[in-house]
This record gives structure tokens, sequence and C-alpha cells, in this order.
């Protein structure tokens, strides 16, 4: 029987298989040899302008340039490579025992600006205020700075000098302002008081390592002296140790409930956060009270408690820091410090501050799968009205307009968009017209103001017998505290002492206060005009469990959390 044999040899056979394997290999690595060709080409550039170019360039820059134009495209200010010396301030900044100015700082709008001045420190004490804009530092201009370069320079030994200069929104000329570093060692509650008899008030500054504990411990003190409810104060809180922001919405949610959530591009950065214990206050009405310098860990906190109707959230919108940076070791001791997630509230927020790549994108839920999260920088006008407070702020006046909105698990609508929209926006008690321009005015010779008030206030404690808050302040001290002004070269007319007296006589009572008796005794002093706080205490005061506050705060429940 004859057979068919075919006319291409097995040797041919092989060929074309090996052909028409490569064919299809090659469409699947097609995109590695890309990256090939683009690495080589890279190289060949830098060896071209190395050997080549007109005048001499270090190989080295060339390839640090290459470095810094990777990293400045991502278009994300919280990315960076931190060499030896970089990492080792930014580790000694993240542990929260250093030598510094105590000033929360983002690289904004081409320069650095102040987030919030940290409770106590130099920065805070010498009246560098939230949404300042460092424009230099030892001289040394901060356009197109990174904020880990201002951090190197406001860093030093403690008892050393740093020279900063200041804009300030509403101010026509710069601040000088000189401060003398400290070893910066913080308490996340510095004091806690009972207001009214049973209002248990929280001031948290920041979250470091221990905030959750001293949390804990302050509100349970609080309650063995009869609070009822709970004030948990987030205003000009910046955030920190965001572990801790997890720790501090567990004491007042159930367990198993969604505190948090991250999402990135890999599996290891998509987490969600729980709650591990059950309410530890429950059944005690909460408010937790909010601003623009309120941000990251503060947002979670304050994010959480409303999506689960478990507070009510008064004053203005927070900030909107919600990315998580992870650090990278690389060769030669070099630190990658990479935007790997971003957080999200339980109900799906985003609160990343808008005009990133990040949208907002709620996930409504259904069962137990939550999901759910950045600071502030000045206000901008962009045509809203921008109010000076009487504590000397920059506020800006919301506007939710056209913000999505996502409902919370009993029903509510909440605002996305960016930061935490309260659920009352109240804000603080504001300047007349004229006084607002006069202080304004004032504020082109902060440093010599600030120090004039605090010379003040050492005068008077040295002339007085003060007990914290609980002082008169006589006609003529405002006098001598105008005297001391001109005398430090601050001319100011008639006109404009009666303009700014109340802002004056506000901030040396503080001063007077917080010497004599620490941030306690201002807290005292100032919270009779606190606008906020008060409307606070005042749907406290009359609410019996959580449900009956959310209805004296007119956001009705309704529905049920599953």
């Amino acid at each position: 029987m004859n057979q068919t044999r075919s006319p291409i040899g097995p040797g041919v056979l092989l060929l074309l298989v090996l052909l028409a394997g490569g064919w299809f290999l090659q469409r699947g690595v097609a995109q590695d040899q890309n990256v090939y060709v683009q690495t080589r080409l890279l190289e060949e550039v830098i060896d071209h302008i190395s050997q080549r170019f007109v005048e001499p360039v270090d190989r080295q820059q060339l390839y640090q340039s290459a470095i810094d134009g990777v990293i400045g495209g991502l278009g994300d200010p919280n990315s960076s490579l931190l060499n030896v010396d970089d990492y080792e301030n930014f580790r000694i900044q993240t542990e929260g025992d250093y030598g510094g100015v105590g000033l929360e700082i983002v690289d904004r709008d081409d320069f650095i600006t102040v987030v919030s001045p940290l409770p106590g420190t130099p920065g805070a004490r010498a009246g560098i205020r939230a949404g300042d804009e460092i424009i230099e530092v030892e001289g040394e201009s901060t356009r197109d700075w990174s904020a880990q370069q201002a951090v190197q320079l406001l860093r030093g030994a403690p008892g050393s000098d740093a020279q900063v200069l200041i804009r300030r929104p509403g101010v026509d000329e710069p601040i000088e302002f000189t401060l003398t570093r400290e070893r910066i060692q913080l308490r996340s509650v510095p004091f806690a008081a009972l207001l009214n008899g049973e209002v248990g008030y929280l001031p948290l500054g920041l979250f470091s390592e221990t905030s959750a504990g001293e949390l804990r411990a302050a509100a349970d003190s609080l309650r063995e002296e009869g609070a009822q409810s709970f004030l948990l104060d987030l205003r000009g809180n910046p955030g920190g140790v965001l572990d801790q922001s997890i720790g501090i919405a567990d004491l007042f949610l159930d367990r198993g409930d969604a505190v948090a959530e991250t999402r990135g591009q890999s599996n290891d950065q998509n987490q969600r956060y729980r709650a591990s214990t059950e309410d530890q206050f429950a059944g005690m009405p909460l408010v937790v009270l909010v601003d623009r310098g309120s941000a990251s860990a503060s947002e979670i906190v304050a994010g959480a408690l409303q999506d689960h109707d478990r507070a009510v959230v008064i004053g203005a919108p927070t900030f909107g820091k919600g990315s998580v940076q992870t650090l990278f070791s690389l060769s030669g001791g070099n630190v990658l410090k990479l935007t790997t997630a971003r957080w999200y509230t339980p109900r799906g927020r985003s609160i990343e501050t808008p005009g990133g790549t990040e949208e907002e994108s709620p996930h409504p839920e259904t069962g137990p799968e939550e999901e759910g999260l950045q600071q502030a920088a000045p206000p901008e006008s962009n045509g809203a009205r921008i109010a000076l407070t009487l504590d000397g702020q920059f506020i800006q006046v919301p506007d939710t307009t056209g913000r999505p909105t996502v409902t919370s698990y009993g029903g509510r609508t909440l605002f996305g968009g960016g930061g935490i929209v309260p659920d009352l926006l109240v804000l603080p008690d504001t300047l007349a017209t004229g006084e607002q321009e006069a202080v304004r005015r004032l504020f082109r010779h902060a440093g010599r103001v600030n120090t004039a008030i605090f010379n003040q206030a050492v005068d008077f404690l040295n002339r007085n017998e003060v007990d914290g808050a609980d002082f008169t302040l006589p006609e003529g001290e405002l006098d001598a505290l105008i005297q001391r002004l001109e005398a430090e070269g601050v001319e100011l007319s008639s006109g404009q002492v009666q303009e700014i007296s109340r802002f004056l006589t506000r901030q040396l009572e503080g001063e007077i206060a917080v010497q004599a008796g620490g941030d306690r005794a201002r807290f005292l002093r100032h919270y009779a005009g606190d606008f906020p706080l008060l409307r606070a205490l005042e749907i406290l005061e009359v609410a019996d469990s959580p449900e009956d506050l959310f209805a004296r705060a007119g956001s009705q429940l309704s529905g049920t959390e599953p």
C-alpha cells in the first residue's frame, strides 16, 4: 500500500513551528522589549550628553535629574526620593522626638504651605497659622521645594534659631519670623474638661503612638466625673500615626464595624480596617468638631463615625489628606517614599482633595462589605468669600454646591467630593469689615506683634496673682500693649487702635491664660465665644441618646445600620 508522503520534511516542519511560535512569543514579549529599548535609550542619551555636550556635565547629576523627572511626572507632592540624610530626618519626624519648630507642612502651589502649627511648639507660640506660605527658610527661596527640603532646614539642634519668611493670605507684605528650635515631644490629649457638669470635652491635638490610650484614659476619667456625653475636638489636628485613627474610631464603634479602607494598584495595598472591640461608650451621645486644619488621621476618625451615624460632625469642611505613603529601600541607602494607596470612609467616600487623579467613587453597600480616604491648603478665594475670625484665622465660607452625595448606614445624606463635610456647618466668630482690614495691616508686623503680646503677658503675670483662666484684664492693660507695639516700631493710628482692640484683647487674654495655666486655661478662657463648640454643647445637653442627637441636629435617621 502506497502512503502519501508530505513534501515538507521534518526539519522544515520544525522550522515552521519555531517561526510560528516565535511570532506568538514576540507578541507576548513586545512590551518587555519596549521597556528594554526605552531603558537603553535613556543610557544612550546620558552617554552622549556626558561625553559630547558643549560643557562638562556630571553624569551622576544626569541620573538624579532623570529620577527627579520620573517622580515629578507623577504629579504627587507626597512621593519623593529620600537620600540618607533626608530619610533620617523623615524617621526622626515620624518618631516624634526631634529638634524642630513644630509645623505641619505640605508643598502646594509652588511654595511650602503650613497645614497647622502643632500645639505648644515654637511655630504655634510665634503666631504662625494654618494656611501661611513659607516662601523663604534661612534666606533661601522655597519655590518648587518639596516638603522634605523644607523639613531638612527647619529641623536642627534644640536651642538654635530658624529664620523663615511667611506670606499670609490677606496680608500684602511677607512676614519675618525667628523660631527657636525645641525638642518636640507632644501629648495627643493636652487636657480634658467637664463642661456644664455633663459634657466631656476631649481635644485631640495630633495622632501619636499613644493617642488611643490617652483618649481612652481621658474619656474614662470624665465619665467617672459625671460626663453623660462627649465632645471630641479634632480642629487643627493635622493627623499623624494613622494606625491610631483606627484605634480611636474603635473606641466608639462596635466590633466588626468598618473604619476605613485603602485602595491601590497592588493587592497588598487593598485593605479594610474594622473595629476589634465593642463600643466602649455605648449609648453616650458624641459630637466631633472639625475644620480646615483637620486632616489625614482626623478625617479617618470623623468619616468613620459620621458614616456609622455614631457622631454628629460640626464645624467646617476638613482638608482632604487621604493618601498612603510606603517606604522602599533602594541601593546606596536611598529610600523611595511613594504614594501607593488612598483612604476611603466606610461608605466609599474618597477624602483626597479634588484636583488630582482620584475621583469620587461611592460604593453602596449590601451586607457587611464596606468601603472607604488626605490636609488643608490655605483658603483660595476662587470667587468665594474669605473672612477673618476673632482668633485671627482666615476661613473660606464653605459651599457644598455640586458635591456628590452618599447615604450613611442610617440613611442620612452625606457629602463627598473631598474632605469631610460636617453635618452642621458652623463657622467661628468673625471680625467686622473694618476690624478685618485693620488686623490684616497688623499682620504685616506679626513677628513683632506676637513678641509684644508675649512680653505684655509676662509683665502682667509679674504684677498680678493669676489662677489659670480666672482673671480680669484691666482697661489700661490694652493701652500698655499698644505702647509696647509702638515702641517695637508698629505704627498705629487712633482709628486702627479702635479696630484692632477686640482682636488684641483676645490674643492677650489667651497668652496670659496659657502662661498661667497651660492650654486648658486658655481653652476655658475662650470657649464661651467658640461658636461651633457652643452649638455642640447646645444639642449635647438636651440629647438623651445618639439617635436623639441626630434629631436635635436636624439630621433624622431614616434607616438602620446593617
